[in-house]
């Protein structure tokens, strides 16, 4: 029912009703991805390349783009049964996340606090908290890969605590670890399950350290889910480990990698909406109280969870703290990811199963026998009632003084304060007879209603249905470049087209916003943001999106527009470069990085004539080009291949506006033939004298290797699920 309620907006049927996510990475990354994948996968092909973003990526190696989660795939076969790919069909994708989410929390802290009469209730706050708490209803659901791989937080602990609750250990629970481990992994946002497997794999040692158990048995058990993991995602990992090490991330530096919480950013745990957009780290005053009397009374797994809870929150502030600078050369994996305010993650959860802890514990409050414990509660109500409300206080009269500065401030402070106050009433009334059923719904309810009250009207949601959101139809300006049919190519759509549109509307851009770009590309295309010649020649750019009303290439102005920015027109270059062309002559330097640098920084290299390689080419080049120069026709384009009929008078280089990537194999007349890296980003081919047929397609023997251990690994997990459930049904018959 509460997450009907959050969320009904998104389900009525009555158009002046409707609510949907506002654009931003939801629309421009998540949604146009997933149109990418749909469309290849309901044309039964597998979407290995992408050629219509950043220059073409390896989209089974793009993290975000989470190729085989298994989520995915079953909305992209609803969107198949009910007429195609939409923006409401995966914001419905987002809101059934956050169902399973608040679901698997449930189960986990009712298995947790089995034990105790209060497992129902502890078992309802926690799921509450994780669900409409600060962090879900923050920028996680526009962040869809964020989301989608923090859901599995509880499963992989529930298997865990499955596992280490007799005197031998349950090794079966430990594969229900691996496969939720796996599963977010496999949802594509690599920094929330790296952060996962950290606490999983400390959790475990956590559990094998309460029972006892051997230190081979930590060993093993790591060993065993750390495995079953990599051989679930290994389809997306392997590749994905490829990729990564030949991106733009990989060369970020400590400085682009440490931003987090500013530390004035703590104070949202108590006001929300204060000193920031969003408010990941707020659980709620009730939620807060409720985690603090877990972590005072020292409840059975309450200090692992605040010791948790507190190094997020040490991390989450990045380089402004001590944690993140002492970590950085220690922790492996840390070094690839920035945005360390993420770690909220882990604080927001914990907290929230703390709190779930809290509340079991206090159904079974006697307040004759916790007579001092209770006065101790209420006076740490009571002061948190006096700051909350001294602090609104404050802020109202600076209001009246100037209610334009300290408008923003008033509402979330009287919030705080009106919470405090109500809680000072609420939990010492529960506890005077905690297991009486009208408190007991009456404080649950407080809890979920002061979530409620701050999450239901948040800023990821505007009041206009989805299909205003984003039209699945390309506008005018892209339709313009989409009626040119006379060949391949490339447009630079940093304005008008923007974002990774380009993959939804099907035009080949030499931009996109996916955060992981190959090193090469991003270096040439980002080099300059306004008038990129270098980029437009070697990417075979045509069209050129800009606000602009002449660049510094010849072109004519076919179409005018409005975007997000205002005012765009659209170029026409006058004389493009084509996909694929002959040249006569080869500079070749030492490294990429001098390539690069030769192209863009020298004016007068002309790439039209010239192509820099990184190595001696075998054929014997022409002295001097011929008068006559020859002919590169790409004759079939596809995602994973295309074939080029080449006809040259002298030995030739075949350059490409292709990425130079591993898994793309090149034929010369059906022989294999070496693909050459060209301006330190691009592709080539030697080319003989006289008329030939070369043919590129993309392999990569990554995927190959992942998809076999992927297919073993599911196959046993199928396998194993059909015993177990065998065993189950056998039993239940038997009984």
């Amino acid at each position: 029912m509460i997450w009907f309620l959050f969320f009904w907006r998104l389900f009525t049927p009555i158009e002046g009703d409707q609510a949907s996510l506002r654009q931003g990475d939801f629309s421009g990354q998540f949604v146009t991805f997933g149109a990418y994948q749909y469309e290849r996968f309901a044309n039964g092909e597998v979407p290995l390349w992408n050629p219509y973003n950043n220059g073409g990526l390896p989209f089974i190696a793009d993290t975000q783009a989470a190729v085989f989660y298994p989520p995915r795939l079953i909305t992209i076969g609803l969107a198949k049964l009910s007429g195609g790919w939409s923006y409401h069909a995966l914001e419905l994708e987002m809101v059934f996340h956050v169902l399973a989410y608040t679901l698997f929390m449930y189960i986990f802290v009712r298995r947790l606090t089995k034990a105790q009469d209060g497992s129902v209730v502890g078992a309802f706050v926690a799921a509450v908290i994780t669900g409409y708490g600060g962090f879900t209803t923050g920028y996680p659901p526009l962040q869809l890969a964020l989301l989608e791989a923090a859901i599995w937080l509880p499963l992989g602990a529930l298997g865990i605590l499955e596992a280490t609750r007799k005197e031998r250990p349950q090794w079966l629970w430990l594969v229900l670890s691996g496969w939720a481990l796996g599963m977010s992994w496999m949802a594509g946002h690599p920094q929330t399950s790296w952060f996962l497997t950290y606490l999983l794999v400390a959790y475990w040692g956590y559990r094998v350290y309460q029972q006892r158990y051997h230190w081979r048995i930590f060993v093993l058990g790591t060993a065993l889910f750390g495995g079953l993991s990599f051989g679930v995602t290994a389809i997306q990992f392997i590749p994905g480990i490829e990729y990564l090490m030949r991106t733009a991330r990989a060369g970020l530096e400590f400085e682009a990698k440490s931003n987090g919480f500013p530390l004035q950013d703590i104070v949202q745990i108590i006001w929300p909406s204060v000193v920031s957009y969003f408010s990941p780290l707020y659980i709620g005053l009730g939620g807060l109280a409720l985690a603090l009397i877990a972590l005072w009374r020292r409840l059975p797994q309450s200090l692992f969870w605040g010791i948790v809870a507190l190094i997020a929150l040490a991390h989450s502030l990045g380089g402004n703290g001590l944690l993140y600078h002492t970590l950085y050369n220690i922790l492996p994996g840390l070094r690839f990811f920035r945005g360390q305010e993420r770690a909220a993650y882990l604080f927001a959860n914990s907290m929230a199963i703390l709190a779930g802890i809290g509340a079991a514990h206090l159904i079974t409050w006697d307040v004759l026998q916790d007579f001092k414990a209770t006065r101790q509660i209420r006076r740490g109500l009571l002061g948190l009632t006096l700051v909350t409300g001294i602090i609104a206080g404050g802020v109202l009269l600076l209001w009246l003084g100037n209610s334009e500065a300290y408008g923003i401030y008033l509402e979330p402070v009287i919030f705080s304060f009106f919470i405090a106050a109500g809680l000072l009433f609420v939990l010492p009334w529960f506890l005077q007879a905690p297991q009486q059923n009208l408190r007991v719904i009456v404080f649950a309810g407080f809890i979920a209603f002061e979530l409620l009250w701050f999450s239901i009207d948040n800023n990821n949601f505007e009041p206009i249905p989805p299909q205003q959101q984003l039209s699945m139809t390309p506008p005018p300006m892209v339709q313009a470049v989409l009626d040119d049919t006379d060949g391949i190519f490339r447009v630079d759509g940093w304005r008008g087209l923007t974002d990774n549109y380009g993959s939804m509307y099907h035009v080949m851009d030499m931009r996109g916003i996916s955060p992981l770009f190959l090193d090469g590309p991003h270096a040439i295309i980002y080099f300059n943001f306004v008038n990129n010649r270098p980029a437009w020649e070697v990417f075979a750019v045509r069209y050129v999106y800009s606000g602009q009303d002449t660049l510094g290439v010849p072109t004519e102005i076919v179409m005018q527009g409005q975007d997000r920015d205002g005012v765009v027109y659209l170029h026409k270059l006058l004389n493009p470069r084509p996909f694929a062309h002959l040249v006569y002559q080869a500079e070749v330097l030492d490294s990429s990085e001098f390539a690069r640098e030769l192209l863009l920084l020298e004016p007068r290299f002309n790439a039209r004539e010239e192509v820099i390689l990184t190595q001696t080419p075998t054929l014997d080049l022409p002295e001097t080009p011929p008068e006559n120069a020859g002919q590169a026709i790409i004759t079939h384009f596809a995602p994973e291949t295309f074939t080029i009929e080449v006809a040259t008078p002298e030995n030739a280089i075949l350059s490409i506006a292709h990425p130079y990537y591993p898994g793309w194999q090149a034929t010369l007349d059906g022989e294999p033939v070496e693909i050459l890296e060209a301006y330190g980003a691009l592709s080539a081919v030697e080319v003989p004298q006289g008329e030939h047929t070369i043919v590129f397609v993309y392999a990569p023997n990554s995927y190959k290797l992942g998809a076999v251990i992927s297919l073993i690994t599911w196959s046993m997990l199928g396998v194993l699920a059909i015993i177990v459930i065998g065993r189950k049904v056998n039993h239940a018959i038997k009984q």
